[in-house]
């Protein structure tokens, strides 16, 4: 009988704590909604939905590369084995370097965003709708800070490993996990907070 893979096990364990912590963002974002109704007549009418939803596909994209990078990881294949523009002979270095740029992006539009937002008047300090769309969405981002901490010692470690084996396969596979994790809750925030007004 194979063992589960405990890296994965306790990864996936902890994910599961960060479901509650979202969950409660989300419960947080409700209730305050329910009490505060007048409140959601004033502050959706300042977001950027077409801004936000070219960053949420960017942000979706990023989990396609991601598992790309992981496809490759599971051959044991760290860097390409031909140029650089042929993408079926590229490794789990250049598809990984790829979700870390896509994802560095979504992180500079949020910024931007959160910039045009204060510049309107809509800070964590004006009101709870403030506070909510802030914390949920800060909340997040940091996440997906966190995530590109993950891919850089990810992408560090195939460098600087000299047989590229299970061990790294394995922190790639899980570093995927918690990327796609984020995407999921991302597309959860993005439908309530910008499409559910």
């Amino acid at each position: 009988m194979n063992r589960p893979n405990m890296v994965s096990v306790g990864v996936i364990v902890w994910l599961s704590s960060e479901l509650m912590f979202f969950a409660g963002l989300f419960a947080m974002y409700f209730t305050i909604r329910s009490v505060a109704p007048d409140l959601w007549q004033s502050g959706p009418a300042q977001l950027n939905v077409p801004f936000s939803t070219v960053n949420t596909i960017i942000l979706v994209i990023s989990s396609f590369w991601c598992q790309f990078g992981v496809f490759a990881a599971e051959r044991f294949q760290p860097r390409r084995t031909g140029s650089l523009l042929q993408f079926s002979k590229w490794g789990m270095q250049e598809w990984f370097i790829l979700t870390y740029a896509f994802g560095g992006i979504f992180v500079i539009g949020q910024v931007f965003e959160y910039a045009e937002l204060a510049h309107k008047g809509l800070t964590i300090a004006t009101n709870a709708y403030g506070s909510v769309f802030i914390l949920a969405t800060g909340f997040h981002g940091i996440h997906v800070f966190g995530g590109l901490i993950a891919f850089l010692m990810v992408i560090g470690r195939s460098f600087a490993s000299k047989r590229f084996g299970h061990q790294e396969a394995t922190s790639a596979i899980v570093v995927s996990y918690y990327w796609h994790f984020v995407d999921v809750v991302w597309i959860g925030l993005f439908t309530v907070i910008y499409v559910l007004k």
